[in-house]
């Protein structure tokens, strides 16, 4: 019998979930093929790597050597996808992710194009949908990965940086302010604001910038609160308002001339998209050559 990547991540799952139950939950097997898998481990090395008892099982002197052996396989493994994920351009497969609303509605569609084109044997499965129920699939393991407006921390998910974005202020083309060179917080507080809902990324930047500077949002004139980025576009279409979006968001918009896009001086309201997935999983090559993408090209043409 050789020993095999396979069995070394099963080990190491199990000794950093410290249960053979939790491991088999977060790689998706059954406990007693996990159980089996860590039994033929071993059997090859010829000693217990788990001393096993009714309420919790420990590292043998032997398990705790092979540990860090296990964590630089994995890691090797990881990055060997990286590295060779620029080369697989035949790569055949499908890339089953999710994605929350802006991301999956405004930024995603642009770059899915480029994506195809340059991996055209990969077929991409995207479900949009709130955080929530993104981490729910994943636990559950009906998405192998999700990308995000916010970090998630949890201690069975993996958090990256894939994408940067920027929020702008919003203004109809007939606004007062869409010829306005400089703009000011206390231009912006003079007409009506409208928001995005409480908790949702996109309030949350705009909130924690503000706070840098000591303004509180309760000296905007907020007009209304609604729950999506295609619901402000109409308002602010409509005349009843301006706001904070990503400029990706209202590109079309531009283009046609309905919107402006505004800085206010001396604030940038930054943020990150994230990657997530679990950490006890191995991505699959076509996950890890989208999120290699994403990291490594000049994304700014598309969006």
């Amino acid at each position: 019998m050789a020993l095999n990547f396979h069995q070394l991540h099963i080990f190491y799952t199990v000794a950093e979930k410290g249960s053979f139950s939790m491991a088999a939950q977060a790689l998706h097997m059954t406990q007693p093929a996990v159980t089996m898998q860590v039994q033929s481990l071993e059997d090859y090395f010829g000693t217990k790597l788990f001393q096993r008892s009714t309420k919790k099982i420990e590292l043998t002197e032997a398990g705790r050597t092979l540990l860090p052996f296990a964590k630089r396989s994995i890691d090797l493994i990881k990055s060997t996808d990286v590295a060779m994920s620029k080369f697989t351009h035949m790569l055949e497969g499908r890339l089953q992710l999710g994605a929350s609303l802006t991301i999956g509605e405004y930024i995603l569609p642009r770059l899915l194009g480029p994506f195809s084109r340059e991996y055209p044997s990969i077929s991409v499965s995207l479900k949009v949908m709130n955080t929530t129920q993104i981490l729910e699939e994943i636990f559950g393991h009906q998405l192998t990965f999700g990308l995000v407006e916010a970090p998630i921390h949890h201690p069975d998910v993996k958090t990256e940086v894939v994408l940067n974005d920027e929020l702008m202020l919003i203004v109809h083309a007939d606004h007062p302010l869409a010829e306005q060179e400089v703009i000011t917080l206390d231009d912006v507080q003079l007409y009506p604001f409208i928001l995005r809902e409480q908790g949702s990324g996109t309030r949350q930047v705009m909130e924690q910038e503000l706070q840098r500077v000591g303004f509180g949002t309760d000296r905007l004139k907020i007009v209304m609160e609604l729950g999506s980025t295609g619901a402000i576009k109409s308002a602010v279409e409509a005349g009843l308002g301006i706001t904070l979006l990503s400029q990706a968001a209202v590109r079309h918009e531009t283009a046609l001339g309905i919107f402006k896009v505004k800085r206010i001086e001396g604030l940038t309201f930054t943020r990150h998209f994230y990657s997530i997935f679990l950490q006890a999983a191995l991505l699959p090559i076509s996950a890890v050559t989208f999120l290699t993408f994403l990291r490594e090209r000049d994304l700014k043409a598309w969006l």
